[in-house]
């Protein structure tokens, strides 16, 4: 009979570091602008939701509609982010 309390490892991989997340660096290597699918992995939304959230005009930072192209400023994301648009340091927090 097979011991279900003992945790067989052998199949897991150590840990990697993700090579996908999203850094300011990454972000900026967007150019100026990108798509709605982009931004919604950036922000953690599923692809439909952001759809969804841009066609209702509700996408929490500008989104700008090109026929049925949907297209946002990284410097948007950015500011949403709390992160420098450019090379500026960030503002001090607000007292």
């Amino acid at each position: 009979m097979p011991d279900h309390h003992a945790a067989d490892y052998s199949n897991l991989e150590c840990e990697q570091p993700d090579d996908t997340a999203w850094t300011v660096e990454r972000i900026r290597a967007l150019g100026p602008w990108t798509d709605i699918a982009t931004v919604a992995e950036i922000f953690g939304l599923s692809r439909a939701t952001a759809y969804e959230l841009a066609k209702r005009g509700q996408f929490p930072i500008a989104v700008l509609r090109f026929g049925s192209r949907y297209r946002v400023p990284v410097a948007a994301i950015l500011a949403a982010l709390h992160l420098p648009v450019g090379d500026e340091h960030p503002p001090p927090p607000a007292t």
